[in-house]
């Protein structure tokens, strides 16, 4: 059997990139025409429908989005090949594929693009705003941005590239109806704004005398899966949080929130870069990596790898 046309199987991709065979052929250097040719010559060989057409909308059927997930997997294994010649100094190109959470991703991460697009001008990037745990292998990222979250598949190597301290909020509306909590044991007595995903809740914990750990009994009637919400939360007087500065530095100096038994100390909230482990890394990962590092402070201990 013949092998399927590798620019076609480009082409397919363009198409899907941009949305539309007009934009995706333009990508390419050809014409709306000449593009849906080598998308309909693919399906032909393939024996499967790969997009669904009507006169406003493209989009994937199931066969064309497994079809090109596993484009993306070539396309990553060509730049792996390309890296392992011209090796890490070579020029970042291509697409950075990045899953990051949504509060931190924009109000941190974003404004930090705009130096890495204006040094590379051969590189693009696609973000997802999510505090879902997506499956960086599986789901086709270069590089995830996770909050707290440390290396558990084999396949990842990670890296620490920043630390911000967190601590207990509250709303002065909050505050003033409920009372302010003196100790640790008077949470019990409170609300306390809880972080859960996949059914697994965010425990609260405390440096004690001798440097070990309390756990926290506070009572939890709203828990959700967005740092950003329980901000929100805290904001309209729901009840206590526990959160990192760089998600309340403005609501603290408009009096939003106050800090609550200020005398607590909580873990550290680490902030680390997630990415399939390899010999070698493609120079697109390794120099917006060194990017965060430089921007957001030194690389702690405890990594499994760098770059």
């Amino acid at each position: 059997m013949p092998r399927t046309n590798l620019n076609d199987i480009l082409i397919f991709m363009a198409v899907v990139d941009a949305g539309s065979f007009i934009a995706g052929g333009q990508a390419m250097g050809l014409s709306r025409s000449a593009a849906g040719k080598a998308v309909i010559r693919l399906e032909e060989r393939l024996g499967a429908r790969l997009l669904n057409r009507t006169t406003r909308t493209l989009g994937l059927t199931d066969e064309g989005r497994v079809f090109y997930e596993r484009g993306l997997q070539i396309l990553a294994s060509v730049d792996e090949a390309e890296a392992s010649v011209g090796g890490q100094s070579g020029m970042p190109r291509g697409v950075l594929r990045l899953t990051l959470p949504d509060a931190f991703g924009r109000l941190v991460i974003l404004p930090l693009l705009e130096k890495y697009l204006r040094t590379w001008p051969d590189i693009q990037v696609e973000m997802s705003f999510t505090d879902r745990l997506a499956d960086i292998i599986e789901e086709g990222f270069d590089l995830a941005i996770r909050i707290g979250a440390a290396a558990s598949d084999s396949r990842l190597a990670s890296r620490v590239i920043a630390t911000y301290r967190t601590r207990l909020f509250a709303s002065p509306s909050y505050l003033a109806a409920r009372g302010e909590p003196r100790d640790i044991d008077d949470l019990a007595a409170h609300d306390c704004l809880i972080f859960t995903s996949r059914n697994q809740r965010q425990g609260w914990r405390f440096r004690g005398k001798g440097s070990s750990w309390i756990k926290a009994q506070g009572r939890s009637r709203l828990r959700l899966d967005s740092g950003e919400a329980i901000r929100d939360a805290a904001r309209a007087g729901l009840g206590i949080a526990l959160l990192p500065d760089f998600l309340i530095a403005g609501d603290l100096a408009a009096g939003h929130l106050r800090q609550v038994l200020p005398e607590l100390e909580a873990d550290d909230t680490k902030i680390v870069t997630l990415y399939p482990d390899k010999r070698l890394l493609e120079p697109r990962i390794h120099r917006f990596i060194d990017l965060l590092v430089e921007a957001l402070g030194q690389e702690r201990s405890g990594a499994r790898s760098s770059p």
